[in-house]
C-alpha cells in the first residue's frame, strides 16, 4: 500500500512525461514518501506509452493505465480513481504547468484532516504566466460559473488537487471535459477543504486541447451537478443551493414587513409615505439581516472575514441599497423604452435585485475566512 498515488492523465506527452516522472519522484524521496505514480493514457499515438514503459523497468513505483476507448481527461482521471493503490489522490497536469514541489505540502495538509486540498491560481500568493488573453476570459468566466456553486473556493476548476479516495468512492461521477475536479466537488462527499496558492505557468512543450467542444461540456457539467443537487442532497452544491432557498424564504418576508408596516405607519399612524417607506424599508432589512445571519448563513464554528456582526450589518445595508438601485433602474428602463407593463417590469427588478442581493452578500457580508 502506498502512501499516495500521483495521477497523470496524457495523451501525446512524449515531450513531457519523462519530465514529470522524474520530478514527481524526486518530491516522494525528498519527503521520504512511498508514493506511486499512475499514468492514465489515452492510447497516444506517439512514444509516451513506450517512455513510460521504459521508465517502469527502473522505478517500480511506476504503473502506466492505457485507455482505449471514451477518451478525455476527466475520463482518465476517474479511472485514475480506480486504479490507484492507495487512500489519497493527487491529480497533476504531465505539461510541467503544476509545481510537483507542492504535493507533498498537498499530502500533508489531507493528513491534517482536509477531505480537498487544491492548487489555486486565484487566491492570493497564486498567478498564472505566460497565457493568451482569449485563456484568461474563458478560464475566469469557467471559475466564475464553478463559484456559484461553490463560493468560498476561489479556483474550483483547477487541474491541480488533492483528495481523500473516500470523497469519490461512491461518488456517481460522469466526467467529461477538462474540469474533473469541478465533478468532485459536486457529487463528492466532503466536508473541509483547503486551498494552496501556485503559480501555473503554461506548456513549454506541446500544444493546448481546449477546444469549443470543451466550453459546451463544461456548461452542462455545471447544469448537471446543479440537477444531481436537487436529488442527493449529501451534495455540497445542496449546502449552497439550501442557502439560497433560504435567502429567498428570508426575502418574502421581508416583503410582507415592508408592506405592513408601510400601511401601518400611512393608514393608522398618519405618517407621510416617504417617511412611512424609509421606516419599512428599514425594517424589513434588519429584518432579513438578522435571519440571514442566524439562520441563512449561520456560522458552523468556522471564523467569518467580518467577524462583527455591526460589520456584516453595515455591509448588508450597503448591498441592499445596490439591490433596490437595480430594481428601481429596471422597472424604469423596461417601461420608458420596452413600455413594458409596470408590475412585469417590477417582477424583474426584484429577480434581478435578488441575484445581486444574495451573490454580493455571499461573496462578502457572509464568507468564511480562508487561511
Amino acid at each position: 500500500m502506498y502512501d499516495l498515488t500521483v495521477i497523470i492523465p496524457t495523451f501525446k506527452e512524449e515531450a513531457n512525461i519523462r519530465t514529470i516522472i522524474t520530478e514527481v519522484d524526486a518530491v516522494f524521496r525528498k519527503n521520504a514518501l512511498n508514493g506511486e505514480i499512475l499514468v492514465v493514457d489515452d492510447n497516444s499515438p506517439d512514444n509516451t506509452i513506450a517512455i513510460v514503459n521504459e521508465l517502469k523497468g527502473t522505478k517500480t513505483n511506476v504503473n502506466l493505465l492505457v485507455r482505449t476507448s471514451d477518451h478525455g481527461l476527466s475520463q482518465s482521471v476517474a479511472d485514475g480513481f480506480l486504479h490507484a493503490s492507495s487512500e489519497i489522490f493527487v491529480v497533476i497536469d504531465a505539461d510541467m504547468s503544476h509545481p510537483p514541489a507542492l504535493i507533498a505540502k498537498m499530502y500533508d495538509e489531507i493528513r491534517a484532516g482536509n477531505d480537498v486540498v487544491i492548487g489555486s491560481r486565484y487566491m492570493e500568493g497564486g498567478g498564472i504566466k505566460k497565457w493568451p488573453l482569449k485563456r484568461r476570459i474563458i478560464s475566469l468566466g469557467a471559475t466564475f460559473l464553478g463559484r456559484l456553486l461553490f463560493p468560498e473556493i476561489t479556483d474550483p476548476v483547477s487541474g491541480f488537487f488533492a483528495i481523500r479516495k473516500n470523497v469519490v468512492a461512491q461518488a456517481q461521477l460522469k466526467p467529461r471535459g477538462y474540469k474533473i475536479l469541478l465533478e468532485v466537488l459536486g457529487k463528492g462527499v466532503w466536508e473541509h477543504d483547503k486551498e494552496i496558492p501556485f503559480e501555473f505557468s503554461d506548456r513549454e512543450i506541446g500544444t493546448s486541447k481546449l477546444k469549443i467542444k470543451t466550453i459546451i461540456e463544461y456548461a452542462q457539467q455545471v447544469a448537471d451537478i446543479t440537477l444531481y443537487s436537487f436529488v442527493h442532497h449529501q451534495s455540497a452544491a445542496w449546502r449552497e443551493w439550501k442557502k439560497v432557498f433560504k435567502f429567498g424564504i428570508v426575502g418574502i418576508s421581508g416583503i410582507v414587513i415592508n408592506q405592513g408596516v408601510l400601511v401601518a405607519l400611512k393608514e393608522y399612524a398618519g405618517f407621510s409615505i416617504p417617511v412611512a417607506s424609509i421606516c419599512a424599508i428599514q425594517l424589513a432589512i434588519l429584518n432579513n439581516f438578522l435571519w440571514n445571519d442566524t439562520w441563512t448563513f449561520k456560522s458552523k464554528g468556522q471564523p467569518q472575514r467580518l467577524s462583527s456582526r455591526w460589520q456584516r450589518l453595515v455591509a448588508f445595508e450597503a448591498v441592499s441599497l445596490g439591490g433596490a438601485v437595480i430594481n428601481f433602474a429596471i422597472l424604469n428602463a423596461f417601461v420608458m423604452f420596452l413600455a413594458m407593463d409596470y408590475q412585469i417590469a417590477n417582477i424583474i427588478g426584484i429577480l434581478l435585485g435578488f441575484i445581486w442581493n444574495f451573490f454580493v452578500n455571499r461573496r462578502f457580508t457572509w464568507v468564511t475566512k480562508r487561511t
